[in-house]
């Protein structure tokens, strides 16, 4: 992905969607349950509360037409906002399904927003 501006280091585009996500650590013995903020090919935003620490090794689900298992990092930390995670390990037909779900989801967005733009433009042209 080219982008302008020189902050943005991912590698993938984000698309905001909320994912139903179940979260593990190695220091947890019941899993957490919560929702990604957006989602791409190589990460996603877990906003919660409670966010965990820079570093934290997860064991992700995340529940798109199938279940995908990830390996993931704790990348950046907001408290009492959520945590940025990066996508460290998962297996080829779980990146394939991820992939279907996520190129699916941005042509509903784009979809919605040209539908939204022409509804507008109508609606200016008879005002």
């Amino acid at each position: 992905m080219s982008n302008n501006d020189s902050d943005d280091r991912r590698d993938h585009i984000r698309i905001k969607v909320s994912v139903p996500v179940q979260i593990q650590t190695d220091t947890s013995s019941s899993p957490i349950r919560g929702a990604t903020a957006d989602l791409s090919l190589s990460g996603c935003y877990i906003e919660t509360i409670f966010p965990f620490p820079i570093g934290t090794n997860l064991d992700l689900q995340l529940y798109v037409e199938t279940t995908i298992l990830i390996a993931a990092l704790v990348v950046t930390c907001d408290p009492q906002v959520g945590n940025g995670i990066s996508f460290i390990r998962m297996l080829p037909e779980d990146r394939e399904a991820l992939e279907a779900f996520l190129e699916a989801t941005e042509q509903a967005h784009d979809s919605a927003s040209s539908a939204s733009s022409a509804m507008s433009h109508r609606l200016a042209t008879i005002a």
